[in-house]
């Protein structure tokens, strides 16, 4: 059955399981109540909220800061194991590379800010490219993101990597077919080479949303003036071109998923989810000291899947439907 864009705002409201966006709500909460004086203090526009808030409005209110304050206490014993993580990849002198790869609103970039809110700002990049310039695109397509590359003791986060190449700019005519073929040929000898000193770890991710979350989220941008800046020009366009984009995830994991330079697919429907979980892949990736006997690190395998068994489920889906479906 298909749901809704409003059938599926009015679920998010009641489900705690599908709640998103606390801070939203909250705000959604208080602008139901007639605003304080604009000159009035913090404290006194926070007891006019309290009294002129309705029994639901309260009870709304507490979830919400209750889900908010319970989501980040949960993500805060892994980030500790991320700074332990660090603080081994700077002791031994070791090098990761981190790609976020996938769909456009697919919770990229909020996971990478989980992953590096405590870490040492000093030991870590997060690299955002935005398009070639005229020269570049006279270049070799790797050459902008090797020159990016981590050094000794430091931990690099690509947020869109090179495979751009791969997803994004075949679908949108950004690059020729000879291009996207000369990339897909050649870019696993690149990462084979960039680990072949046995101190480097790659780590590929390709963040995976439904359609319809991909809908919802879209939606959201358009509506909150501090989310409208992410909306793309590929934004635009990726629900109308779903299936294209669909078809070369496919052809990406065909071709460039090995044993040596895997991909892991993470459902990114369940924002919260998808990012514990990667936190947990990532400390997974590379063995360190001081790593917690307590805390759990297996994979949830809903949420994380190897690029090999994506392919089988796509695989399954083009059989029984007769096409991909995300």
């Amino acid at each position: 059955m298909t749901v809704t864009v409003k059938e599926e705002q009015n679920r998010r409201r009641t489900d705690p399981e599908a709640i998103e966006g606390s801070t939203s709500r909250i705000r959604a909460v208080v602008g139901r109540v007639e605003p304080a004086d604009e000159a009035a203090s913090t404290i006194e526009q926070i007891r006019a909220v309290q009294k002129g808030m309705k029994k639901r409005d309260r009870r709304e209110l507490i979830d919400a800061a209750l889900t908010k304050y319970f989501r980040a206490e949960l993500l805060k014993p892994y980030q500790a194991e991320l700074i332990k993580l660090q603080q081994h990849i700077e002791r031994t002198n070791r090098k990761a590379i981190i790609l976020f790869d996938g769909r456009d609103a697919s919770g990229k970039g909020g996971t990478i800010r989980r992953v590096v809110r405590y870490m040492n700002e000093k030991r870590y990049r997060v690299i955002a490219l935005g398009k070639p310039t005229e020269i570049q695109r006279t270049e070799l397509h790797m050459k902008r993101y090797i020159e990016h590359l981590p050094h000794a003791g430091e931990i690099v986060l690509f947020d869109r990597s090179w495979y751009n190449r791969a997803l994004v700019e075949p679908v949108m005519g950004f690059c020729t077919k000879s291009q996207y073929k000369r990339f897909m040929d050649k870019v696993v000898g690149y990462e084979e080479r960039m680990i072949e000193d046995k101190t480097t770890t790659l780590i590929k991710l390709y963040f995976s949303v439904s359609r319809e979350e991909q809908a919802l989220r879209f939606e959201r941008r358009k509506n909150d003036p501090l989310r409208q800046w992410k909306l793309s020009e590929v934004d635009l366009q990726a629900q109308e071109l779903w299936d294209e984009f669909t078809h070369m995830k496919y052809r990406l994991l065909k071709k460039t998923h090995t044993p040596a330079t895997p991909w892991y697919i993470i459902r990114s429907d369940n924002k919260q989810l998808a990012r514990l979980e990667t936190i947990k892949l990532i400390l997974n990736q590379i063995k360190y000291q001081g790593r917690s006997r307590t805390l759990d690190f297996t994979p949830n395998p809903d949420i994380v899947i190897r690029g090999d068994r994506e392919l089988k489920i796509m695989q399954k889906q083009k059989r029984k439907l007769g096409k991909f479906i995300r």
